[in-house]
């Protein structure tokens, strides 16, 4: 009697008990199916505008490659091998001709010099010419003065390959960043890791070399990551600089025409420069970068077939001018981003999701992607997440926590009501 009565006791103690309690549910996980679905589209961030899909393929085409809408302008009729017209912000190509031939570069090689050594010092910093660093310099190279013994601060080398186009400055930069053959490998690097697929480079300051070519379109590849750097920038767009001669200095300009308007080659408005050439076997080339209003254009043009040495200019020129008259009136035939493939595609996937998911108890996004290296990422990948499994199994373990207690107490009141009635026998 004594034993069942308590066990009454108990039961009817836990089941007041479960009757205020949540009932678990084997879908109390925070990981659900419709409801994480609907509550997604309900907090999503707005889709921003979809890319218009460019067939990569179509700059690989011989010939003029553009796709006006109505009231774009006619492309202007231009005598260079191979030339491109892109927008620096986009990375658009509006329009294109023999993008991908692959061409002598002359001088434009300093772009891509520029962008791969140009992190690796700082502008004061000053630096000794030694007599090998002066070696090897071809025959009839363009030369800032550059001289053994003198030391000279690594802006005015800089100012002497941009404004100049000296050898000589390249060939001292190149010895303080490994060496010549080494700058030859990580300028290729660099082109690669840029999406410039046509360069081979032999001698970093794009004097003629057996086998050494480039593009059109890798030369606009060059330019438009130069301009995202401001150091670049800077020296690109420099039209005249003092250069050092031991106790005096000398005056130097750039030989970008559009820049100065020198020799009968009229300003180009809003040009930003960047670089030109010249080499018997590459002719004239250029990369020209130009802002007008918000907008602002690349041009790569190589080896103009008629109109003289200062064609480069005028034709950089004409292109410079279509591009912006252009403007929203033509379809991109291409981009100078390089190629995305499939697992850059399915981290970028990985990426939205993490912005557009609704934010959960942690602070992370439902859904998100683990940082690779991180703790979360490890959990990940030995198969599920620690904090996400959890909260299900102390939801669970909590409601048969409390029956116990309410068994106990149970007992206990029972215990005294027992003693109580003795007393009062």
């Amino acid at each position: 009697m004594i034993v069942t009565s308590a066990v009454r006791h108990a039961a009817a103690g836990s089941a007041a008990v479960l009757l205020v309690l949540p009932v678990p549910a084997a879908t109390a996980s925070p990981v659900t199916s419709a409801p994480t679905v609907a509550s997604a589209a309900a907090f999503r961030e707005p889709t921003p505008p979809v890319r218009q899909y460019v067939d990569p393929a179509r700059l690989n085409r011989k010939g003029t490659q553009v796709q006006p809408l109505p009231g774009a302008p006619g492309v202007p009729e231009v005598s260079a091998l191979s030339w491109v017209v892109a927008d620096a912000s986009s990375g658009e190509v509006l329009a294109a001709r023999n993008a991908h031939r692959k061409l002598p570069p002359a001088s434009t090689l300093k772009a891509l010099f520029a962008l791969t050594a140009l992190p690796y010092q700082e502008p004061s910093a000053q630096h000794t010419v030694a007599d090998s660093e002066l070696t090897g310099i071809g025959d009839g190279s363009s030369l800032v003065g550059v001289k053994e013994g003198y030391t000279y601060k690594v802006s005015d080398l800089w100012n002497g390959v941009f404004l100049s186009s000296g050898n000589d400055a390249v060939h001292v930069l190149a010895a303080m960043n490994g060496g010549w053959e080494s700058m030859s490998r990580r300028m290729q690097e660099k082109a690669r890791s840029l999406g410039a697929m046509d360069t081979h480079v032999v001698s970093p300051d794009g004097y003629d070399a057996p086998g050494q070519v480039s593009s059109a379109y890798d030369l606009a590849v060059f330019g438009r990551a130069g301009l995202q750097d401001p150091a670049f920038t800077k020296y690109c767009s420099t039209a005249y600089a003092d250069f050092p001669a031991g106790s005096w200095s000398y005056g130097i300009a750039n030989t970008n025409r559009l820049l100065t308007g020198a020799d009968g080659v009229a300003r180009y408005p809003g040009l930003i420069g960047i670089k030109n050439g010249y080499t018997s076997n590459a002719g004239n080339t250029l990369i020209s970068a130009a802002r007008r209003g918000d907008r602002t254009l690349v041009v790569s043009v190589m080896n103009p077939q008629g109109g003289g040495g200062l064609a480069v200019y005028e034709e950089a020129r004409d292109l410079l001018d279509w591009g912006f008259a252009a403007a929203g009136r033509v379809q991109p035939v291409g981009s100078l981003l390089p190629v995305r493939t499939k697992a850059a595609g399915s981290a970028a996937r990985a990426v939205s999701v993490t912005h557009e998911g609704p934010a959960g108890r942690d602070g992370r996004a439902a859904g998100a992607a683990p940082r690779a290296g991180s703790e979360p990422a490890a959990a990940a990948a030995a198969g599920g997440d620690a904090r996400v499994a959890a909260p299900s199994g102390a939801s669970a373990g909590l409601p048969l926590a409390l029956v116990g207690s309410a068994c106990a107490a149970a007992l206990a009141l029972w215990a005294l009501r027992r003693r109580a009635a003795r007393r009062a026998g």
